[in-house]
């Protein structure tokens, strides 16, 4: 198993309750990745032989045990996600459009599981524009937040991001958020805010309208204790259990979002994330309240 150490990611539009939760410090933290592979940033690993390296070191000693060679990073990315402000308005390419835009084999999906729902009860998801000439007509206009329609969310909802939608959580948003290892987010609007130097972030507004498709909207559905299936990646929730083993035949992230174990002889603390091999087992789990296990699975399509 590797244990690995948090990454705490402060923004424009974080907040305080990550700190509250995972016990660490901040109050503007948008992001605690508990898995974050990519080039001059990773997770550095606390345990075993590879103890002090970081996963993006590691990661090509053991990818092709697991059928992922043509991944130059470990395919997925973890994290607890406070939205204390709106996030901006955005979407994520696809496959094709990360290939034709980035030039890159693949796009970005992911999924939140609402630990806190939003304070207005909905996310942005969807538009509400029905065809390419009222899409292109809002956005000429900066008509974005007329542009953008809503879903209901509640504490326990489970969304799935199709990429091409158009989306953002909202203030008072604390989610489990799981993504493709994919950094492609295209900024249609981010309500004209300003960094401490007085600097609005970028827009990518001809990337946007390029990568949306003005029919998607996402769903929520209850999480339940079944494992949930996507395209490339599945999850399931876990709650109060004494032990926890690796049943599979690939390597599974077990994140600890509330609670607390000993893995490996390491207190581990809320937001942090274990990559189990096969075969392998979790014990002393008695304390856990809420953990999900995640996998990447090879889109064979």
């Amino acid at each position: 198993m590797l244990i690995l150490k948090r990454i705490i990611h402060n923004t424009i539009w974080g907040g305080s309750k990550i700190s509250q939760l995972a016990g660490v410090e901040g109050d503007k933290i948008g992001h605690l990745y508990s898995l974050y592979c990519r080039e001059g940033i990773s997770n550095e690993i606390l345990n075993g032989k590879w103890r002090g390296k970081s996963l993006n070191d590691v990661f090509p000693l053991f990818k092709d045990e697991f059928n992922l060679s043509r991944y130059e990073f470990f395919p997925l990315t973890l994290a607890l996600t406070e939205a204390h402000d709106n996030l901006s308005i955005q979407v994520h390419p696809g496959d094709e459009m990360a290939r034709m835009l980035e030039k890159k084999a693949r796009g970005k999906r992911e999924s939140w599981y609402f630990i806190d729902a939003p304070t207005s009860g909905t996310i942005i998801n969807g538009c509400t524009c029905r065809s390419k000439e009222q899409e292109k007509l809002m956005i000429s206009e900066g008509r974005f937040l007329e542009m953008a329609d809503t879903l209901a969310v509640k504490a326990g909802d489970y969304v799935f991001v199709e990429p091409g939608t158009l989306h953002a959580i909202t203030a008072g948003s604390l989610v489990y958020e799981i993504e493709e290892g994919a950094d492609f987010t295209y900024r249609f609007y981010d309500y004209d805010r300003t960094d401490a130097q007085g600097n609005k972030r970028e827009l990518h507004v001809e990337k946007a309208m390029s990568a949306l498709d003005i029919n998607l909207k996402s769903t929520a559905k209850v999480y339940c204790d079944k494992e949930i299936e996507e395209k490339t990646y599945t999850t399931k929730l876990i709650t109060n259990i004494k032990s926890y083993t690796n049943g599979s035949d690939t390597i599974e992230c077990f994140t600890l979002v509330k609670g607390e174990l000993n893995g490996d002889g390491i207190m581990v603390p809320p937001g942090t994330t274990i990559l189990l091999w096969p075969g392998e087992e979790l014990h002393d789990t008695s304390l856990v309240q809420l953990a999900f296990v995640s996998k990447f699975k090879e889109d064979k399509s």
